[in-house]
């Protein structure tokens, strides 16, 4: 490691500063958490205890994982369950449509667990689910953060069919850590991904990367030009925390001057927007990534 990148970085001894998260405040947030409880939605925002939820939810913005919370990968980094995933909830479009009626969502992310178990991968859960939300909430926009597909075109167009305003696949990585954080996902079908979406006509493209994993400046900035090279349009950079014991440990908590280094890096490179800092993650002011 360069003497310049060990200056930016800080040994996991405790969470550091910068890593403190206020509480979730305002009228907005307090009248989604009710009706979330009220009608038992769900949302990647609570049940992955998002920092971010307060800020999010007053803007109108929340994310929905659909095909289930049981994954049929093991990436080292995800607190999401693997295993043999349940079988397919085909009333789920509607049910997810319902949650952003009901919330009133201005700005809905989804994304969902791998499903490699499925000869569709679950592609036409998520063809209807956007097919849905368009019904029911017509002044919606849609982020779809979508799993690679196995990197196979059938399914990936029957994402780019039902046009949302952003479609994004997350990295998640440098090239050299994909194999230990990512086990059963490749870097060059990542991109191949995202270059396909893109090329199909995708008006806005999206991918994030987490740091703290042991990676080099070096390593980030290679991936942020791998991304550019894909006309990915945005990207989001932000701080690895550990799920739990059983995960891949952090290796190092990345100062804020670091993050902003990136973000200045990646606008120069020619990314439409740029999101950058510790507690940055792929939904964070998703609504932004449309314009």
């Amino acid at each position: 490691m360069s003497v310049e990148t060990i200056s930016h970085v800080q040994p996991p001894k405790g969470k550091p500063k910068w890593l403190r998260v206020k509480l979730p405040t305002g009228k907005k947030y307090t009248q989604l958490r009710s009706l979330v409880d009220k009608y038992d939605l769900h949302t990647i925002c609570t049940s992955g205890s998002c920092p971010n939820m307060g800020e999010c939810w007053g803007e109108g913005t929340a994310t929905f994982m659909i095909l289930g919370n049981i994954c049929t990968r093991s990436c080292g980094f995800c607190g999401v369950k693997t295993g043999r995933p349940e079988n397919v909830d085909w009333e789920e479009p509607e049910k997810v449509a319902r949650s952003i009626k009901i919330m009133g969502i201005k700005h809905a992310v989804i994304t969902s667990v791998d499903r490699d178990d499925l000869k569709d991968m679950g592609s036409i859960i998520w063809s209807e689910t956007v097919k849905a939300i368009r019904r029911m909430n017509p002044t919606t926009t849609l982020e779809t953060l979508i799993p690679d597909f196995q990197g196979l075109e059938i399914h990936l167009d029957r994402i780019i069919d039902v046009a949302p305003e952003v479609v994004s696949h997350n990295m998640e990585t440098v090239k050299r850590l994909t194999r230990e954080v990512r086990i059963q996902a490749k870097y060059e079908r990542s991109l191949n991904v995202l270059h396909y979406l893109k090329e199909q006509g995708v008006k806005r493209t999206k991918s994030g990367i987490m740091l703290g994993l042991g990676e080099l400046e070096s390593e980030v900035i290679k991936t942020m030009e791998d991304l550019r090279n894909a006309k990915v349009d945005v990207v989001t950079i932000g701080q690895y925390l550990q799920p739990s014991k059983k995960h891949l440990p952090v290796k190092e908590f990345i100062l804020p001057e670091q993050f902003a280094k990136y973000e200045e890096l990646g606008l120069k490179m020619g990314f439409r927007h740029v999101e950058s800092g510790a507690l940055v993650r792929s939904s964070y002011k998703a609504h932004k990534h449309i314009h």
